[in-house]
């Protein structure tokens, strides 16, 4: 077996393939952009980790477009080079984990800012059965950040509230949402058919192992101030931006329903409070101004709601989301013509309030009148009759989605 020294540092066995052909267990998959300047570290790191713990594995580089030499310096370094065109980190490591023949992944930015010397208890949590093994950089779940490793506005804001989003959203058992270390099994990973190609990939991966039951570990890590002298790939706002964008995106609960139920409730209290009369509160009258409002609060949080319901059909429909079996039921027991009926009840209390109104004007011979009077009978006239042919038209679209789901 041939040897190869990097500059000084360890001297690295290259494997012939012709004296190993048993399948790796362990794919170590990096994504890399010209990383020249620490790939080569990082590369050794991991041959140590292989040697000591005398691991049947493989080295993955992902290139993403490197113009530095750091293809050549993985190629030197006995890693299989992956030329990927597509940019974008999530596209990078979802060309390694295509390509990848173990049967654990263990993947990590190519920066140094992650020591792969000590990742065996990575794999460990994957033997004992674990699908996803994920590193904790914070120092609440027994990370050690080390002095200049992460911009005090990442550590302080950026991670622990997408973090806590993460756990909010998804009950996702992860203090560090973020961490770029991380293993996983790669049946487990195929299975999530993950899609992203940005630095959203990561949250993704997250979300869907835990959507789907997926059996997860933590693991305390340090993390390193890398080694390069350039400015990182990732940007602070844009991709923060991307991370919470996906993670609105894939919970439809807090998108939609949360809110538009909140609404719903507020504007139908107050509105039905209103309807009887002004209320008088420290001095401060609410009348038909409010009333209004509330009548827009009821028509918002009505479409939200409904946004939230067809969102969800969609994604389930398209294999985004698992199936939720409340909703499996709900479908079964709200048919089309239920709702056809219950839109077209409300849609005649609506025309009945407005009929009402007419009366009331006509008993003032069709002259000036009082608008408190007439406007605590037109606004929830017009509200309910708005809101009864949106509830019949919303039912005819989850009847179309739940038709094109089966």
């Amino acid at each position: 077996m041939p040897n190869i020294t990097l500059e000084n540092e360890l001297t690295i066995p290259i494997e012939d393939s012709t004296e190993c052909e048993e399948r790796p267990e362990v794919s170590f998959l990096l994504p890399c952009l010209n990383e020249a300047q620490t790939l080569q570290t990082c590369l050794r790191k991991i041959h140590q980790t292989i040697t000591r713990h005398q691991l049947r594995a493989e080295i993955i580089v992902a290139d993403n477009g490197s113009h530095d030499g750091s293809d050549t310096i993985a190629i030197i370094a006995g890693a299989k080079v992956l030329h990927v065109e597509q940019k974008g980190y999530g596209a990078a490591l979802q060309a390694g984990l295509a390509a990848a023949q173990g049967t654990y992944i263990i993947m990590g930015d190519a920066d140094d800012s992650y020591d792969f010397s000590a990742t065996f208890p990575f794999i460990q949590k994957l033997r004992e059965g674990y699908d996803l093994a994920m590193g904790c950089r914070l120092p609440k779940a027994g990370g050690k950040i080390m002095p200049g490793a992460m911009p005090w506005l990442h550590r302080w804001l950026g991670n622990p509230v997408l973090s806590g989003l993460g756990r909010l959203f998804f009950q996702c058992p992860v203090t560090d949402f973020h961490c770029g270390l991380r293993g996983f099994r790669r049946d487990f990973c195929l299975k999530l058919d993950l899609q992203t190609t940005g630095m959203e990939f990561a949250s993704e991966m997250v979300i869907k192992s835990t959507l789907l039951g997926g059996k997860i570990a933590e693991i305390p890590i340090t993390l390193y101030k890398d080694g390069r002298n350039r400015r990182p790939h990732l940007n602070t706002w844009r991709d923060g931006w991307r991370h919470l964008r996906f993670m609105l995106m894939y919970s439809p609960r807090w998108l939609f329903f949360i809110p538009g139920s909140f609404l719903l409730i507020v504007g139908s209290l107050i509105g039905g409070i209103l309807l009887t009369g002004p209320l008088h509160i420290s001095g401060v009258t609410f009348d038909t101004n409010t009333l209004l409002v509330a009548a827009m609060a009821i028509l918002v949080g009505f479409n939200l709601v409904s946004f939230g319901a067809f969102s969800k059909l969609i994604a389930i429909s398209t294999k985004l989301l698992p199936k939720d079996p409340l909703l499996e039921k709900l479908s079964k027991t709200f048919t089309l013509e239920m709702g056809i009926f219950c839109g077209a009840f409300v849609a005649l209390l609506g025309a009945s309030l407005l009929g009402w109104g007419i009366l009331y004007w006509q008993s003032q011979n069709f002259g000036s009148l009082s608008y408190p009077e007439s406007l605590r009978l037109v606004i929830p006239g017009t509200t309910a009759l708005t809101l009864g042919v949106e509830i019949i038209f919303s039912s005819f679209l989850v009847s179309i989605l739940l038709m094109r789901r089966k």
